[in-house]
């Protein structure tokens, strides 16, 4: 048994409270109390000192890549333990203290003279790899840290942004190695854009470097925009000198590709704009009037489609740069359109040209990606040269239509000579004088409806719908008339045939034209044989009686034949001639040789027309007859004699009528005649402001008729007009002011 001491003894170790308490009989009762075991208490320093030894060694190995003998998970619980204890601060102190003595000693490494740049660079790029792989260990490692510490003290840095910054301070910020690592990147680049090749992912990870530790734009950017600043300056200015645009659009092109590569492979996607600006200001945006100037008209002339895109392109990353293209493709067009357009020596080939030049810049016009801005300058363009030369083009428009649309013309299917109209629209709009076009189309459209020669009536009809289309039934009004007119003869010709009792030794078909609706002719009293006078008197009383109190007022100059000719036995033609052809050959029916003279009086033709028509007889390409004197010119003098050996290979021969030329008094009296019209309308627009105005001074008058009229007119013309209706009183001078005229009522 224990004895009671030594009970007390054990309890005491175990914690144990033996007390006693006197009974009633004076015995004393044992008592047991239990508490709490007691743990000696430990040294917390003694803990921290002995945890951190394992942590830092084991730092230690990982900066200088050696194996580390704990394994991380160990290291990982050390940090957590060391976490619990309330010992982060002085954890990550001495982290901090640790990774900043490792930096600082690597730093003799990166300032030593190397005289290889590359390996100066790659050097930078291994310590700074180094760096993040042993970061990313000593972060795994103290991820408790992180997480509880770090995460509740916003001001702390992370672990990783730690080792970025000690790096940035001890290592980039240091300026030998700051200058080195600018200097090498820049050359790299340089060479680069020189046509080397560089490791581009060297490049990637320094500037990766730089942007992670916040001084991308600090120090590299800035310096890297001025350097292609100075670069592509001076390329800019070398290039324009030697080389031609298309080769320097093609050189930008390929520039701005290779800069959007590199923003792709290394650089950073800020440096962007600031990039890409720098070019394009430097090779296009400095030199925009310089490459317009240079090589826009033979870009144009030439007609290089691809070239123009490029250039649309370039010029579209400015805000003035489509301005300055508009205008300059403006002068392109009115500087080519005036060539055509006002070379009287042209005027054969000036409508067809125009076509030409049209379509080539309609084609052009998808370079300008459609740009609606570029479309109303060609309009206008083409609107302001091809009025530079006033009445012409309208002129020469109406008879390139006369000329597609005549019998004979096999140049285009029906289809074809249907766009060939469409664009030949597009011209006329651009016209002002429409009335000179409509003068002229008129006069040739007579001449096709009363010879044949129209070689379709739908394609007639199609382009009379075309101009109605665009101007309105009252511009084309006369000239649905006149289809009017050639159908209304049809008819009136049945009805005429069918009162004839016996059919005549000719055959007669009268045109009968509303006077209003054709071109005035010049009246004309010739001797037509028996035969055809008395049908023509047949006619007339027809006439009269089935329309009454109408007369009729015949016009030989557009009359036509067909006679057939027995010029030998067994040589017998057909001949397609004029009526004065006819006359002429008709009196070789007596006699075999004829005077000019006799033929004058026989005939009573008029005496120019006459001459064109022996000489389109005797000195053309079917010479029916033969004249006495040598040359092609007619003289009053002058015998005509049957050419009884005439042969031609065609049984129907036509001969070139001489009056469809139109002369040169035919094309004044046209003129005059558009003249007069437009001195009504001039008038018109001047009492018409004047009554409005009441009181108005001569040059504002001027300016406003001006504006309303549609067609372009000289002041000098406007004036005559104004004195013209001073004197018939619809305007008057102020007797105070010369200047100012006042509207009368």
């Amino acid at each position: 048994m224990m004895s009671t001491k030594a009970s007390e003894q054990a309890a005491k170790k175990l914690g144990i409270m033996m007390t006693s308490r006197s009974s009633a009989n004076g015995q004393t009762a044992k008592r047991l109390v239990i508490k709490n075991l007691k743990v000696a208490p430990r040294n917390e320093e003694d803990s921290f000192e002995r945890l951190w030894k394992n942590i830092d060694e084991a730092v230690r190995a990982i900066h200088e890549s050696r194996p580390v003998s704990m394994s991380l998970e160990m290291l990982y619980q050390s940090v957590e333990n060391l976490c619990a204890q309330k010992k982060s601060s002085n954890l990550y102190s001495a982290l901090k203290q640790l990774c900043d003595d490792h930096i600082q000693r690597e730093l003799p490494k990166l300032t030593l003279d190397m005289n290889n740049q590359l390996d100066y660079m790659k050097l930078l790029n291994r310590h700074w790899q180094d760096h993040c792989s042993h970061m990313v260990m000593v972060c795994q490692i103290f991820l408790p840290l992180d997480r509880g510490y770090v995460l509740n003290n916003p001001l702390i840095l992370s672990i990783w942004d730690l080792g970025l910054d000690l790096f940035k301070n001890h290592i980039v910020m240091n300026r030998v190695v700051q200058t080195r690592c600018v200097a090498g990147l820049l050359s790299l680049i340089d060479s680069e854009r020189g046509g080397e090749l560089i490791d581009r992912s060297l490049v990637k990870s320094l500037l990766t470097m730089l942007y992670k530790l916040q001084l991308y734009q600090s120090i590299f950017e800035s310096e890297f925009i001025k350097a292609s600043d100075k670069l592509y300056s001076i390329e800019g200015e070398s290039l324009l000198q030697s080389c031609d645009i298309p080769e320097y659009l093609k050189h930008v092109e390929k520039r701005l590709n290779e800069e959007n590569s590199r923003l792709l492979h290394y650089l950073h996607p800020s440096t962007k704009h600031l990039l890409i600006q720098c070019v394009e200001k430097n090779l296009i945006g400095d030199h925009v009037n310089t490459i317009l100037q240079k090589g826009f008209d033979s870009l144009m002339d030439d007609h290089r489609l691809e070239d123009l895109r490029l250039l649309y392109n370039l010029l579209s990353r400015f805000s003035n740069g489509i301005e300055q293209l508009k205008t300059y493709f403006s002068q392109y067009i009115k500087k080519r359109g005036r060539d055509i357009v006002i070379n009287p020596e042209k005027d054969t080939v000036m409508i067809q040209e125009l076509l030409d030049f049209k379509e080539r810049l309609d084609a052009i016009s998808d370079c300008w990606n459609n740009n609606e801005k570029f479309t109303h300058a060609l309009k206008d363009s083409f609107e302001h040269f091809i009025n530079q030369r006033s009445n012409k083009p309208a002129e020469l428009i109406a008879k390139f239509i006369d000329n597609k649309l005549k019998a004979g013309n096999k140049e285009a299917t029906e289809e074809e000579l249907d766009k060939i109209l469409d664009k030949i629209m597009v011209l006329f709009r651009f016209i002002h004088g429409k009335d000179v076009f409509e003068a002229f189309y008129k006069k040739d459209l007579a001449k096709r409806l009363l010879l044949s020669k129209s070689a379709s009536v739908d394609a007639e009809k199609s382009m009379l719908s075309k101009l109605k289309q665009e101007c309105g039934g009252v511009f084309t009004f006369k000239l649905e008339g006149m289809f009017k007119d050639m159908e209304l003869s049809k008819d009136i010709m049945n009805a005429f045939e069918q009162q004839l009792h016996s059919k005549p030794s000719i055959n007669l078909f009268v045109n009968v034209l509303t006077l209003t609706h054709w071109p005035s002719y010049p009246i004309s009293t010739i001797i037509l044989p028996p035969e055809m006078s008395q049908l023509q008197e047949k006619f007339s009383e027809f006439y009269k009686k089935k329309y009454s109190g109408r007369n009729l007022q015949w016009q030989p100059s557009l009359g036509h034949c067909l006679v057939k000719g027995h010029i030998s036995p067994g040589n017998i033609k057909e001949f397609q001639v004029s009526l004065y052809q006819a006359l002429i050959l008709l009196l070789f029916n007596k006699k075999d040789e004829v005077s000019y003279e006799e033929i004058g009086e026989s005939t009573k033709i008029e005496e120019s027309e006459l001459k064109r028509t022996l000489q389109s007889l005797a000195c053309g390409k079917v010479p029916i007859l033969i004249k006495s004197s040598k040359g092609v010119d007619i003289h009053s003098d002058d015998g005509f004699t049957f050419n009884k050996n005439f042969n031609h290979k065609l049984f129907r021969i036509k001969i070139n009528q001489v009056q469809l030329k139109e002369t040169q008094e035919e094309n004044q009296a046209t003129n005059e005649k558009v003249f007069q019209d437009r001195q009504y309308q001039v008038d018109a627009a001047i009492v018409r402001i004047m009554k409005m105005r009441k009181s108005l001074q001569h040059n504002l008058l001027v300016s406003e008729v001006v504006g309303q009229l549609k067609f372009s007119i000289k002041p000098a013309d406007i004036k005559k007009r104004i004195e013209s209706l001073i004197e018939r009183d619809y305007l008057a001078r102020d007797e105070q002011n010369p200047n100012q005229y006042n509207y009368l009522a």
